[in-house]
């Protein structure tokens, strides 16, 4: 049992022994200890007065002497207005060490047959370019969420719908057709997702060039999109590709699988995956076929041009579009489609779709839907609505070639970690081999960990060269405070000195570490309630923070008393594994020396 849940159900009897009133323990939650006050743990006392019928003071002083005498966990108290601040006997400290190191997958719940399936939706790319910095945020977010969903013991679905239709697929078509010369990703060296993505940029170079000649020509903007020669064959390959022309469709899934061999190929360097991917080229018709129901039934009205609506202004929204007068589909149709196929697929009992924040509306307009046609987690899905992330520069446009490429990032981050750590001397005397593997480590982790610990809700600013820093609150900061610890361990173990939890009476820095280990299970939890990878980063930040202050107040090899030398060892070496337990919930490794 964790010092907290002592702590709690400790209280309950005392509130039952003293005033005759059943307190449930759950709903008693002790607080870390305001550093300005003596004490660990805090319990407010304030829903316990209707049952004391005393002051705060009064009533905090009377459970607090309560616990003194009937709880070998409590050492002392102090009481601040209506707070009780307890402090706990230093050496039940030890045995809180000693359950955290012999609980296997500590922190973590198991799934079990009746555990709830969450599926979690992320990256979603487009066809027609390759991942960029805001895909890297979107999968990093999903893949670290669907990690601590797994933690908190939900059973979980990682899902991936990829754009593979539409007009901007065709405009990469189109220019490849045009000016590609039979070009392929062999013959051009080049990973299939970028190849494709020059074309969308080419595209765009000549439709700016046709514009301005036509306005030249005095059109009006308006007037020179509409008349332009190379959105009109966009327009009609799409339409084309719509009524299954095997001319186009040849086109589409040749190109199609170059990019999709690109994905995987960056996918697998981030460390993020999917357990099953679908595409809106399969799912629209399905979504269409669904609004025809919900029409027939009269969920939704078809207005006179033929097209077919949704009102939700009882529900204080507007009227939705979902099948156009051509009866063509739009979006939201296309992920009704999606959860059609998906709630076929697997019995979901929660649906959280990781997507930018500019699509809010879209998500509150979709559950509507959904739960209108009948699907039971239509009503509570949950859309993971994250922040922009941008440039110092700026904003990044794909159109204008402008976006930071993954795998740019990812190289750049990695050659930058390399650098870092040769003029630090850090890989000094370490084979090739292990050295780009450890600055491949560091790299992503510096990435990954930038990205992550910023609140999920708010927009970011990714500066490359300030997440590569060895101090603060950076990856690499993290890593190397592991690898200090391993190299510790190995140096300890070569020496042959023991490392156990004996009955030392450990000091205030050393209790504190113990609090902060104790309190991972319950940042894991937190994190999962407030799908919050943010939440882990701060904590494993404030962990490595307090080993670190530790690690330099405290000798460790060198203190003569074997019992607290070996308690020291032991107490790192648990550290360490929450560290790992923690970064790993990121998405992050650590190595084992840097």
């Amino acid at each position: 049992m964790s010092i907290d849940n002592i702590i709690s159900q400790a209280t309950a009897e005392a509130v039952k022994a003293l005033y005759g009133v059943d307190f449930e323990a759950s709903k008693i939650v002790p607080q870390a200890t305001k550093k300005e006050f003596e004490g660990n743990l805090t319990v407010v006392v304030f829903p316990f007065l209707k049952a004391s019928k005393k002051a705060p003071e009064a009533t905090a002083q009377e459970i607090g002497e309560y616990l003194v005498s009937h709880c070998d966990a409590v050492r002392s108290f102090n009481v601040i207005k209506g707070f009780l601040n307890i402090v706990i006997e230093p050496k039940f400290w030890n045995s809180v060490l000693r359950h955290i190191a012999e609980t296997a997958d500590y922190g973590f719940k198991t799934a079990t047959d009746d555990s709830e399936l969450v599926m979690i939706e992320y990256s979603s790319p487009n066809t027609n370019k390759p991942l960029h910095l805001g895909h890297v945020r979107n999968n990093l977010l999903g893949y670290s969420l669907s990690l601590i969903m797994k933690a908190n013991g939900y059973k979980v679905v990682k899902t991936n719908i990829v754009n593979d239709r539409g007009i901007h697929i065709c405009k990469s078509m189109l220019a490849w057709e045009k000016w590609g010369n039979g070009i392929t990703p062999e013959k051009a060296g080049k990973k299939g997702d970028h190849l494709i993505g020059d074309f969308y940029v080419m595209f765009d170079k000549h439709y700016k060039a046709e514009l301005k000649a036509l306005r030249e020509q005095g059109m009006t903007e308006e007037e020179a999109e509409k008349a332009s020669p190379l959105m009109q064959e966009a327009r009609e390959m799409l339409k084309k590709w719509e009524a299954g022309d095997e001319s186009v469709r040849s086109v589409w899934r040749m190109m199609n699988e170059w990019v999709y061999a690109g994905f995987d190929e960056t996918y697998k360097r981030l460390g993020v995956d999917f357990d099953k991917i679908y595409y809106e080229s399969n799912t629209y018709l399905e979504g269409k076929e669904k609004v025809l129901e919900g029409l027939e039934k009269g969920i939704m009205y078809r207005r006179e041009d033929g097209s077919v609506w949704a009102d939700l202004t009882a529900d204080g929204l507007d009227h939705k579009l979902l099948l156009r007068s051509d009866g063509t589909s739009v979006y939201m149709t296309q992920d009704i489609g999606t959860a059609k196929l998906r709630y076929q697929d697997y019995p979901i009992d929660k649906m959280i779709y990781v997507v930018g924040n500019e699509q809010n509306y879209h998500f509150q307009v979709l559950s509507l839907l959904l739960d209108k046609l009948g699907f039971k987690w239509g009503k509570d899905l949950v859309h993971f609505s994250y922040g922009m992330v941008e440039l110092p520069e700026g904003k990044m446009k794909s159109r204008e070639g402008t976006v930071v490429d993954a795998d740019d990032l990812m190289d750049e981050m990695i050659a930058n970690a390399r650098q870092i750590s040769a003029d630090m001397g850090k890989l000094n005397d370490i084979p090739e081999a292990e050295a780009a593997e450890i600055a491949r480590i560091i790299g992503l982790g510096a990435l990954k960990y930038f990205i992550l610990k910023v609140d999920p809700r708010k927009n970011m600013t990714f500066n490359p060269k300030e997440s590569i820093d060895f101090n603060g609150n950076t990856g690499p900061f993290i890593q190397y405070t592991y690898a200090r610890i391993q190299s510790l361990l190995r140096k300890t173990a070569e020496a042959g000195m023991e490392a156990a939890i004996s009955d030392v009476e450990p000091n205030e820095k050393e209790i504190s570490l113990i609090q902060r280990l104790a309190d991972f299970p319950g940042v894991v939890a937190d994190a999962g309630r407030s799908y919050s990878p943010a939440q882990i980063a701060n904590y494993v930040y404030d962990l490595v923070k307090e080993y670190n202050q530790f690690y330099h107040d405290y000798s460790i090899m060198k203190e003569e008393n074997e019992a607290v030398r070996a308690f020291r060892i032991k107490l790192s070496a648990v550290v360490g594994d929450v560290i790992r337990r923690a970064a790993g919930l990121l998405g992050i490794e650590v190595p084992n020396r840097m």
